[in-house]
């Protein structure tokens, strides 16, 4: 049970990290801005796609119920997939595309230790 609790704040620490840097990112980099036109995206998606991110973040951190943490994993789950998806479409050289599936293992790892721990069935 030990190892679970390890492994489950590794890493929930690593996407709570990543994802409140990209939001900050996305709220303050000139290039994220680029990026999102290269993707086609308008611009107010970029403002709230870092608030759901933030959002997101406390989520995970926080004790809130089962439900809102299984929306929360939900969330970022099409998060990275969409990532992937726009990184690939637009042309962005490889590694760019898989990179958001390396955050998914890792979302992977927090929510199966998640449930592990806390001894809920995942269906």
């Amino acid at each position: 049970m030990k190892t679970y609790r390890i492994v489950y704040w590794i890493a929930t620490a690593i996407i709570a990290l990543m994802m409140t840097y990209s939001a900050y990112a996305y709220f303050t980099d000139v290039k994220m801005d680029q990026a999102f036109q290269h993707f086609g995206y308008p611009a107010y998606f970029r403002v709230e796609l870092a608030i759901a991110k933030l959002i997101g973040v406390v989520l995970l951190l926080a004790p809130v119920g089962s439900r809102l943490k299984e929306w929360t994993y939900a969330g970022f789950t099409f998060t990275f997939v969409s990532a992937a998806i726009a990184h690939g479409l637009s042309g962005d050289p490889m590694p760019v595309p898989v990179i958001p599936f390396v955050f998914l293992a890792i979302l992977a790892a927090s929510y199966f230790t998640y449930h592990k721990i806390n001894k809920t069935s995942i269906a």
